[in-house]
């Protein structure tokens, strides 16, 4: 019976109506795995401690994307357009927006794995080249480094490819406030 249903469907509609709902029904789908996929990463940054959850989000939001971008290709293809030519040009695009921004591509990726890795924390005193300070923040593109009401804005990637140093706080009762 539902094959007689569809077969109906498609016969009432013409071949073209046939493929638009067709891929209508392919973007649907692949919207709702994108919902469902960043929910659920969603809900795994929750119970993250803090500082984690910001990587667990950013791979939601950048699962969400893909997914949707593939459902889209999927879309066009079942409805009978083309895809080589466009699949070629994404790929020729990815590729020069990822040489053109590599440096803030370099610092967002140095981010993510400071941020799940944890070489240092915020209040922990480093050291990286010729800036020193309490760490302040560490956000995706930069980790604030505070000393003498001074900020330094240290970019990542630099923190993920030079030699940081982490020093041992002051002992309890030594007399010695700060560093």
């Amino acid at each position: 019976m539902t094959e007689s249903l569809l077969d109906a469907l498609r016969a009432g509609l013409g071949p073209f109506a046939w493929r638009a709902v067709l891929a209508a029904a392919v973007l649907l789908a692949f919207w709702v795995g994108a919902q469902v996929a960043a929910s659920l990463l969603r809900r795994l940054a929750a119970r993250l401690e803090p500082g984690r959850d910001e990587v667990v989000r950013l791979l939601a939001a950048t699962a969400h994307a893909g997914i949707l971008a593939v459902g889209a290709v999927s879309a066009l293809g079942t409805a009978g357009i083309e895809v080589g030519a466009l699949v070629a040009g994404l790929g020729l695009t990815g590729f020069a927006l990822g040489f053109a921004l590599r440096d803030a591509l370099s610092n967002l990726l140095a981010g993510v794995l400071i941020l799940f890795y944890r070489p240092f924390r915020p209040g922990d005193h480093v050291q990286v080249g010729a800036a020193e300070g309490l760490v302040r923040s560490i956000d995706l593109r930069y980790t604030i480094l505070e000393t003498e009401g001074r900020r330094h804005l240290v970019p990542n990637s630099v923190l993920l490819t030079q030699v940081i140093t982490v020093r041992e706080p002051p002992p309890q009762g030594s007399g010695r406030d700060g560093w």
